[in-house]
């Protein structure tokens, strides 16, 4: 059966399912992969439109980082990349489709923080992408500064931890600002195309994404200054310990793959003929990951022949392959100066 895409329902919410009863339904559930593997697909919520992250090209495909690690799930389940479907979700509607079961998993440009940890009844399974909140003005502002934001209107997406973020930076500058909320992040960028806002602020890497969509981007500029820790997570729901490691797992493959050298290029050949011991074990060769995590003993294989490792992922995305050319920075691996580290394949 072809995976479509069909638009959200909020039933949770329609419904009026109480936080607690939506635990308790996800623990009753049975096993998330159990269920995937029974409908043929894995239900991922993606963003509702963000370059280099999520959106639909001109072919109506889903493209993007978060849409290669759904991808990357699918081709390690099914050994298909393309058995995957997508919720486009506002940052409203994210957690109640991930709650409520809507979803499988949520690959949605998310921050990983203490309360959504703690206290939303999902779970983090490991940074895909490292970023931190910034801004981004008209040139004609003339400001080459956060610092000389005071008093100014700012343009905000709705049910994100930027609002907060905001109100701490300003506060401990002693300044004030007057926000604007959009539900959407293509509302809050038109606002700010249109003149309603003097800035708009989110994370740098949406912030270069979406300036790419505005009429005139070379009138726009990103500001230096981060003002904020935001870690990008997949999440999953909490209680079902088994599929949060084979989300996990997936995204720890793909890094330990570039780490090693696997490519989508040599990964069918290293299977057969690589003599070092973490490739082998990476690949399946030796050791058993596969049958730890209930998967295909080649699953590491096709997750990097048909969705790349995470270095490819990130280039053809969002790097030097792509229309952003953001640069790996934190995102590089640990041993080439920056902090992406997976835990060993032992």
């Amino acid at each position: 059966m072809k995976p479509e895409n069909k638009p959200l329902k909020s039933g949770a919410v329609l419904l009026g399912i109480t936080l607690a009863s939506l635990f308790s339904l996800s623990a009753s559930a049975g096993s998330t992969l159990d269920t995937v593997k029974k409908k043929g697909f894995v239900q991922c919520g993606v963003s509702d439109g963000l370059p280099g992250f999520s959106y639909v090209d001109a072919k109506g495909a889903f493209i993007g980082f978060d849409v290669d690690v759904c991808r990357a799930v699918a081709a390690a389940v099914f050994g298909d990349a393309k058995k995957v479907r997508y919720s486009q979700l506002t940052a409203k509607e994210r957690f109640t489709a991930l709650q409520s079961g809507e979803v499988d998993m949520l690959s949605r440009s998310t921050t990983w923080t203490s309360s959504r940890d703690a206290s939303m009844g999902i779970l983090f399974t490991g940074v895909a992408y490292y970023d931190g909140q910034g801004f981004l003005v008209n040139n004609k502002l003339g400001v080459k500064s956060a610092r000389e934001l005071d008093g100014a209107t700012f343009c905000i997406q709705a049910g994100t931890v930027t609002e907060l973020n905001l109100a701490d930076y300003f506060r401990a500058n002693n300044m004030k600002y007057m926000p604007i909320t959009f539900d959407t992040s293509d509302e809050s960028f038109k606002a700010l195309e249109s003149g309603r806002c003097d800035v708009l602020t989110s994370d740098q890497s949406q912030l270069y994404g979406q300036r790419l969509k505005l009429a005139t981007p070379q009138h726009y500029s990103v500001l230096p200054e981060v003002i904020s820790k935001e870690p990008l997570t997949p999440a999953v729901r909490r209680g079902d310990e088994e599929w949060f490691a084979i989300v996990r797992w997936t995204l720890n493959a793909m890094l330990n793959a570039e780490e090693l050298g696997v490519t989508s290029r040599n990964v069918t050949d290293l299977k057969k003929n690589t003599t070092n011991p973490d490739v082998a074990r990476l690949l399946g060769s030796e050791g058993a990951l596969g049958k730890d995590l209930n998967l295909p003993g080649d699953w590491v294989v096709q997750v990097v022949s048909q969705v790349g490792n995470y270095g490819e992922a990130f280039d053809r995305n969002l790097g030097e392959g792509s229309d952003l050319k953001i640069k790996r920075g934190l995102n590089a691996l640990w041993n080439q100066g920056g902090i992406q580290y997976a835990a060993p394949v032992r």
